[in-house]
């Protein structure tokens, strides 16, 4: 039986019956019905990058779905682009541009010359199917920006049933709100028709600053015209700025005329980027000095103050896979190890007293914190199971952990205080992460979690679709 794990944690080892890789829409019909006809159950998995057990499922079918990546069709007087559902960001946005500059074969409606830029992706790495952001929800960096619910026009997803289905703001409207943050539970996602902005040029502004002075920094960009930024937080335990100094980057765009050109067609004039080099540099003192590496990082990002970058690329993101394989031997670690994610939320003006509280709480656990980002997101109104139920701050830990079973249940326990933490500040935490929450936990940060579950049993009874994630709290829930 094939053993598959999640990219990150590697905390998610299953071993599934089967793993069919779908190229056309009658192959995933074909899965779906041989599965039923076994008796069976799917799973369904893009990048492998969701750590709660959503794509995954002991003894289950697996669909891995990165066989469907082909970019379909542009629209470029409505600014439409229909791609497969497994077609990965970083393909999905050089395969844009390409077939902007003319190089693609796809198809194309173009009566206007204006250049399309996707709106947002996640961050921290490009690996990333776009039928995984619809499951999860995801989002980027904007700093007022719903989740990618926003930007999904449509898309055809095959239900329990065989059936191909078109799902809209106007059409199958349930589903569409279900399916976006159901975690492939209410069908396969073929192909999805995003909404897409005018590509422009956007300039980063760079400031160290400090954690009370977040809020109304943040205010204060908005205002000012910014579209994006991030905060990325001091990790070092030992130091009083911990969770509290950090370096905040925002994006402004910038008009035509004051904007250099793209910056493929100025390769004469590099960006000051990191390399995968340096940024196994920093992984590796992220874990062994913590000063130096926030020292580096902070310096490396005031030396691109005043850079420019075009909307589209600029999100794109360095990923190593599996760095903590050469990191374990640098460290001479005794034991494998990973870092896993947890994504919290509370309301903005809440921030600083949370990351105060953190910082107490995690010192006094002797957690390991390796990395970490705020971020901003807008109220979602439209998804069932939705994360984002008012204007949040979000922000991320990635916690090491020792793969140990004594590792696995400190880092567990840390994540769970984290959660109350946030709940404590009227906030909530994020599904796609943490396969560590409590039942009470997630009752109270997703009161509909029930009806979530009574909606799959109605759209999908025989239950064809599934995952170790669901199990897990469906279990629970029904005793």
């Amino acid at each position: 039986m094939p053993i598959l794990n999640d990219i990150h944690s590697q905390l998610n080892e299953t071993s599934m019956h089967h793993v069919l890789t779908p190229r056309t829409v009658d192959d995933i019909r074909r899965a779906i019905a041989d599965v039923r006809k076994d008796g069976g159950s799917i799973a369904i998995a893009g990048g492998r990058h969701a750590m709660g057990g959503q794509q995954f499922l002991d003894g289950g079918t697996l669909l891995d779905l990165r066989g469907l990546n082909r970019i379909i069709s542009l629209d470029s007087d409505l600014g439409l682009l229909r791609v497969e559902a497994g077609i990965m960001w970083s393909d999905l946005v050089n395969g844009l541009r390409d077939m902007q500059r003319g190089n693609g074969c796809m198809d194309v409606r173009q009566e206007s010359e204006r250049r399309w830029s996707i709106v947002q992706k996640q961050t921290g790495a490009d690996r990333l199917s776009i039928g995984g952001a619809l499951a999860a929800n995801g989002h980027g960096r904007g700093l007022k920006y719903k989740p990618i619910v926003q930007d999904v026009d449509s898309f055809d997803m095959v239900d329990a049933d065989g059936i191909l289905r078109r799902c809209s703001r106007a059409e199958n409207t349930e589903l569409f709100s279900l399916a976006i943050g159901g975690y492939g539970l209410f069908g396969v996602i073929s192909a999805v028709t995003l909404r897409l902005m005018p590509a422009h040029r956007v300039r980063r502004v760079v400031e160290i600053t400090t954690i009370d002075r977040l809020e109304s920094l943040f205010t204060q960009r908005i205002a000012d015209g910014f579209t994006y930024g991030d905060f990325q937080y001091k990790t070092d335990e030992t130091s009083p700025g911990f969770l509290r100094d950090g370096v905040m980057s925002c994006y402004i765009p910038v008009q035509e005329d004051d904007a250099p050109k793209s910056e493929s067609d100025v390769p004469q004039q590099p960006l000051n980027m990191l390399s995968e080099q340096d940024w196994r540099g920093l992984l590796y003192l992220s874990h062994a000095d913590k000063a130096r590496a926030f020292e580096q990082y902070a310096g490396f990002y005031m030396s691109t103050n005043g850079q420019t970058y075009d909307s589209d690329t600029f999100q794109l993101s360095q990923y190593i896979d599996d760095y903590h394989r050469e990191l374990d031997r640098s460290l001479n670690a005794t034991v494998k190890g990973s870092e896993t994610i947890t994504e919290l939320y509370v309301p903005l003006p809440s921030l600083a007293d949370f990351m105060d509280a953190v910082a107490l709480e995690l010192r006094e656990r002797k957690a390991n914190v390796i990395y970490g980002t705020i971020r901003l997101i807008e109220r979602d109104d439209e998804t069932f199971l939705n994360w984002a139920k008012q204007p949040y701050a979000c922000i991320v830990f990635n916690l090491h952990v020792d793969h140990t079973d004594a590792g696995i249940a400190h880092t567990a326990d840390a994540l769970r205080a984290l959660i109350d933490l946030a709940t404590e500040r009227d906030g909530s935490y994020f599904l796609t992460y943490n396969k560590f929450a409590t039942q009470e936990q997630l009752a109270r940060c997703y009161p509909q979690f029930g009806d979530f579950l009574a909606k799959h049993g109605e759209y999908d009874p025989e239950g064809v679709f599934s995952s170790d994630w669901l199990r897990a709290y469906d279990m629970e829930l029904t005793g």
